[in-house]
C-alpha cells in the first residue's frame, strides 16, 4: 500500500514540475473541457468558502465527476483535500518523498505567481486498471492554495504515431534482428501507450514483430480483417506496391482503452519490410 500511494504521489507530483504548455493529444474537446469546467466550479467555490470548501471537494459530490475530482496542496507541500485516492495524503506534507532536485522544482512551482488556468502533463498509474497512462491537469494558484484537476489522456496524436514510424524505420535500418527482437519485447522502447509498432515482411507477407500482441507473429497479414470484417493487410500491402509510404483507415482494439475504436495508420516500406504505427481516435 505503501508503495502505491508513493507511486502515484510521484506522478501526481511530477505534474506540476512540469513546464506549463500546449502539449499534443488527440482526446475531444470534451475531454479537457469537462476537467477545466470542474476546476472554473472549484475555483468559485473556493472564492466564496474559501479553505472551508476543502471538505466538499474531499467527498463523494458534486466536485468529483467519474474520474474527475479536485485536489488542492498549499505551497509548503502540504496535501489540504482531494476526492481521488490522494485523499489519504491529506495533512501530510509531500515534499520529503521527492529527490532534492523535484523538491526544487516542486517548490518553484508553487511559490510562482502566474495568471490564469496553467495547465501540465505527465504520467501516472490509472487505479481503475493499473495501467500508467498520460494524464494531463489544468491547475490554479489562489494565495497560498493550488487547486487542480486531472484527468487521462488514453489517445496519442498524429504527429506522435509518426515520431514512432520514424524512429523504428531508422532503428530498422540500423538493426534488423535487434529491432524486430525490441519491438516483439513490449519493453524496447516501441510500446507508447496506444501508440505501438508491427512489422510484416514483405517477402513471405507474415508477421515478424507486434506490439502488443505476439500471437500475430508469423501468421499472414495479407488474410487480416477489421472486427467489421473490412480488409486491412491485402490493401496494405497492394498499397506499398505501388508507393513506399502510404496511410491506411480500419477499426481496431485500442490496448489502453479495450475498446474498438477508429484507427488510422501510417505504413511504410524499409528494406523487404512493411512498418506501420496508427493512431486511435473515437
Amino acid at each position: 500500500m505503501r508503495g502505491l500511494r508513493k507511486s502515484a504521489l510521484f506522478g501526481w507530483l511530477l505534474c506540476l514540475c512540469l513546464s506549463s504548455q500546449a502539449w499534443a493529444a488527440t482526446e475531444t474537446v470534451d475531454d479537457g473541457q469537462a476537467a477545466k469546467d470542474l476546476l472554473i466550479k472549484a475555483l468559485a467555490e473556493y472564492q466564496k468558502k474559501g479553505d472551508n470548501a476543502f471538505a466538499e471537494f474531499s467527498r463523494q459530490g458534486e466536485f468529483v465527476s467519474g474520474e474527475l475530482y479536485v485536489f488542492v496542496v498549499d505551497i509548503n507541500g502540504v496535501m489540504l483535500a482531494s476526492g481521488g485516492p490522494s485523499a489519504v495524503l491529506i495533512g501530510r506534507d509531500v515534499l520529503p518523498t521527492l529527490s532534492p532536485d523535484l523538491q526544487k522544482a516542486f517548490k518553484d512551482v508553487l511559490t510562482t505567481q502566474a495568471n490564469g488556468i496553467q495547465e501540465a502533463e505527465y504520467r501516472w498509474q490509472n487505479q481503475n486498471d493499473g495501467k500508467v497512462e498520460r494524464k494531463r491537469v489544468y491547475y490554479k494558484r489562489v494565495g497560498d492554495r493550488v487547486l487542480a484537476v486531472g484527468y487521462y489522456l488514453p489517445r496519442a496524436s498524429a504527429e506522435q504515431a509518426k515520431a514512432l514510424l520514424d524512429k523504428a524505420s531508422a532503428a530498422l535500418v540500423k538493426d534488423e534482428h535487434g529491432t524486430i527482437n525490441n519491438i516483439n519485447s513490449l519493453k524496447g522502447g516501441f510500446l507508447q501507450d496506444d501508440l505501438y509498432v508491427f512489422v510484416v515482411d514483405l517477402d513471405d507477407e507474415h508477421y515478424v514483430a507486434h506490439g502488443t500482441n505476439l500471437r500475430l507473429v508469423k501468421t499472414d497479414f495479407s488474410k487480416v480483417k477489421d472486427p467489421e470484417g473490412k480488409p486491412v493487410g491485402e490493401p496494405i500491402l497492394a498499397l506499398l506496391k505501388t508507393q513506399n509510404d502510404g496511410e491506411y483507415d480500419y477499426r481496431w482494439r485500442n490496448p489502453v482503452t479495450s475498446k474498438i475504436e477508429n484507427k488510422h495508420a501510417y505504413v511504410r516500406k524499409v528494406g523487404h519490410f512493411l512498418v506501420a504505427v496508427g493512431y486511435y481516435s473515437r
